[in-house]
């Protein structure tokens, strides 16, 4: 599944799978050290998976970068509640990160974007139109829909340029 080092830079997502919160805040924490930040980072993750994964984090001073993000729409979810206009408004108050309950999907950064502009049908289309409008095929968007129901963390970042399309493809990433 990984693209290999050297593959051609494109201006498009590179995404990664990670099945545990340990190798996800590695692979987090690696883009950071890149340059890249929130804005430029999109975490993809079940409702369920947040509160199992991440609930801790505001316990004690030991927050991660990741698990922050993870939280960021974590209180919003009556905010949003189940009327598809509520989305657009969300995104407008708590920045680029939801929580949909409909669908049991928390989705934070750039990708957030396409929900709010997806009305009704966007819901229903949710995970797999949004990843298909980033690049990505349908069929690999349906694989990481599955993985992402099933409790993997989903990530995604754009590269600036060829050396760091290198650098995510060693971390896992892919077009």
């Amino acid at each position: 599944m990984n693209q290999p080092v050297g593959s051609t830079y494109r201006d498009e997502m590179m995404t990664a799978l990670f099945t545990d919160r340990d190798s996800a805040e590695r692979a987090y924490d690696a883009l950071k050290s890149r340059g890249y930040d929130d804005s430029d980072t999109t975490l993809l993750m079940s409702d369920e998976t947040r509160k199992t994964q991440f609930s801790d984090q505001h316990v004690d001073d030991s927050d991660t970068d990741l698990g922050d993000k993870a939280l960021e729409g974590a209180g919003t979810g009556s905010a949003i509640g189940g009327t598809v206009g509520a989305v657009a408004a969300a995104i407008a108050a708590i920045g680029t990160s939801l929580v949909l309950p409909g669908i049991g999907l928390v989705v934070a950064g750039p990708l957030a974007a396409a929900f709010a502009g997806a009305g009704a049908g966007g819901l229903a289309g949710g995970l797999i139109g949004a990843l298909v409008g980033s690049g990505m095929s349908e069929d690999r968007a349906k694989e990481y829909e599955t993985h992402i129901k099933n409790g993997s963390i989903g990530m995604g970042v754009k590269p600036k340029n060829q050396a760091d399309a290198d650098f995510l493809s060693q971390q896992g990433f892919h077009y």
